[in-house]
C-alpha cells in the first residue's frame, strides 16, 4: 500500500540543516555564539516563548 505525503518532515530537515550550514561555514567562534543568540531572539520575538532545549543530565 502506498500513500501520498502532503509534508515530508525529513527533507524540511535537511533542507533547514543545509541552509544553516551555508550560512555558518565561514564563521569563528565568536560568529557561530552572535549567530545562534540573534536566531534564539527571533525565535522567542516571533513566538513569544524562549527556544528550550533538552538537558541530557
Amino acid at each position: 500500500m502506498k500513500t501520498t505525503k502532503d509534508f515530508d518532515c525529513v527533507k524540511m530537515m535537511r533542507d533547514i540543516r543545509d541552509k544553516v550550514n551555508t550560512e555558518i561555514i565561514h564563521m569563528d567562534s565568536a560568529q557561530l555564539i552572535e549567530y545562534f543568540l540573534k536566531k534564539s531572539e527571533e525565535y522567542e520575538s516571533k513566538y513569544g516563548q524562549p527556544v528550550t532545549t533538552s538537558d541530557p543530565h
